[in-house]
């Protein structure tokens, strides 16, 4: 399964719920991820890059969920959320099937160390992402602070195929027409796509690219050093693996009270 036409399904009538949204759009790239937009909490304010609590309601009507980066810049006038499908999910079992109409509850107190004010200035850096860790960079990639803060902005996203860069690549597509920062993204944003389990452009790990130097010849760019900056969230054992590439270039980690070379998302895998 490959459709990524937004489904707009007839709205039916909903309960409702504490912290209620309604679902506005919802794509499924492949038959593992899937996206989709709910309206925005009136009182919600957020830095792109953070996360809130969203999910359903149990069976036994007491509400089950989950940390989820917001997919969507600040001044989005909606939310966006990029989700893994597991069949036996407590969660997402049931949040792969929501249609346009339905209601998520959001929790309006977002959180999260992924955001430009835990980073020192810099020229360049670096949004290290697997899967739906890009989550979370899709929101800072359209938001215009990141191009004010950096000249070069480098987003890499891997994968284990090819289908699964389809959200990515959709993002890089429409960013170029964006009104508020497609100019500068032209100029500043740069995407490196590698996937795991088949052959593409670019085959490998990240943090095997990085070890080797290949992903920086790639991009025609000097080695990982102390002057970048870097932005890290997948698995945990990415997480592990970039923290240390990181802190062996130099990095110190940064946090929202003191900013540092590099910061990563403690709060949930993605």
């Amino acid at each position: 399964m490959n459709d990524q036409t937004p489904i707009a399904a007839a709205a039916r009538p909903q309960p409702v719920l504490p912290d209620a949204q309604t679902v506005t759009e919802v794509t499924h790239w492949t038959d593992r991820l899937f996206s989709f937009r709910v309206t925005r909490p009136r009182s919600l304010r957020f830095r792109s890059g953070e996360f809130v609590m969203i999910g359903l309601l149990k069976d036994d009507g007491k509400p089950l969920l989950r940390a989820y980066s917001i997919a969507s810049p600040a001044w989005d006038e909606e939310l966006e959320f990029y989700s893994i499908k597991v069949p036996d999910g407590p969660l997402t079992s049931k949040l792969q099937k929501i249609a346009v109409g339905d209601q998520v509850i959001v929790r309006p107190k977002p959180v999260g160390t992924l955001v430009l004010d835990a980073l020192l200035p810099a020229q360049r850096v670096y949004l290290v992402a697997t899967g739906t860790g890009i989550a979370p960079f899709a929101s800072l990639m359209r938001d215009p602070d990141i191009y004010e803060r950096f000249d070069e902005v480098i987003l890499t996203h891997t994968c284990r195929t090819g289908d699964e860069l389809a959200y990515g690549r959709s993002l890089m597509d429409r960013i170029a027409d964006d009104p508020l920062i497609g100019e500068e993204a032209a100029e500043k944003l740069r995407y490196y796509p590698t996937t795991t389990q088949e052959d593409s452009a670019v085959r490998g790990r990240v943090t095997d690219l990085m070890r080797s130097g290949k992903l920086f010849d790639d991009l025609g760019l000097p080695p990982l050093s102390a002057e970048d900056r870097v932005m890290i969230c997948g698995s945990m054992g990415l997480n592990t693996e970039v923290k240390a590439i990181c802190e062996a270039a130099g990095l110190e980690e940064g946090s929202n009270s003191q900013p540092g070379g590099f910061v990563l998302e403690k709060a949930f895998v993605g």
